[in-house]
């Protein structure tokens, strides 16, 4: 895969990351003051950087492998396989009610996830421009 099509793949898959994240902070805002409520996080950053760094991490000595029950020393991981992932956060109390869910947190992760938003989708448009100045010349 060419350089401009990976990054505009992984910032498309950015974008996708934080709408899904938005709507798991707008649950979990909406759900503030129901007793017992756990909120939820969201999970992807940290298992695309794994699967990018199998990327670098080959070995000098890669294993022939002669039979399908054989277990192979390294296995490159493709970031297109990792899935958007929505936790229920247990460990944690915000409430005296069992709720876990801080209004002043999430309203800052909520911002704070917008500002990734719109960085992601300039550095979109940019990717694009480039392509465009390339073709009028």
């Amino acid at each position: 895969m060419n350089t401009f099509a990976r990054t505009v793949d992984l910032l498309h898959r950015a974008m996708d990351v934080t709408t899904v994240r938005r709507q798991v902070i707008a649950n979990n805002i909406a759900n503030s003051g129901v007793p017992n409520f756990k909120r939820s996080v969201v999970n992807f950053e940290s298992e695309l950087k794994r699967a990018l760094e199998t990327e670098k991490q080959k070995p000098a000595l890669e294993l022939t492998l002669t039979h399908e029950k054989h277990i192979p020393n390294y296995k490159e991981r493709d970031y297109r396989d990792v899935q958007i992932r929505r936790v229920l956060d247990y460990t944690s109390t915000y409430n005296n009610n069992g709720n876990n869910v801080d209004p002043e947190q999430e309203f800052m992760l909520a911002t704070q996830n917008q500002m990734s938003y719109n960085l992601f989708a300039q550095a979109a448009s940019f990717e694009f421009s480039q392509i465009n100045r390339i073709l009028r010349n």
